[in-house]
């Protein structure tokens, strides 16, 4: 759903996220092994991400170990900055 407020447009905070989880080796509890997840997901509640990981937990015999998780809006505004010189081609 989008918001309109003073003739600019606001979305919901949906942001490219990504998660590195680490999970114990089913056959050697002791080794530690890395998974990358990344999906495009609404922050701060990151509901994709959760699914994700109570898929996990009912499905895939690796105990989790850690999650970490980063996550960068996608959009933003636009950054201008003026050049002070001008450079002329043939």
């Amino acid at each position: 759903m989008l918001l309109e407020l003073s003739s600019r447009v606001i979305i919901p905070d949906w942001r490219l996220t990504t998660a590195e989880i680490l999970y114990h080796m089913p056959d050697h509890p002791g080794v530690l092994q890395t998974f990358i997840w990344q999906k495009l997901d609404h922050a701060p509640r990151f509901p994709e991400l959760t699914r994700f990981l109570d898929f996990w937990r009912r499905e895939i015999e690796g105990p989790l170990h850690s999650v970490r998780v980063a996550s960068a809006a996608l959009s933003s505004p636009a950054e201008l900055r003026y050049a002070d010189g001008q450079f002329v081609l043939h």
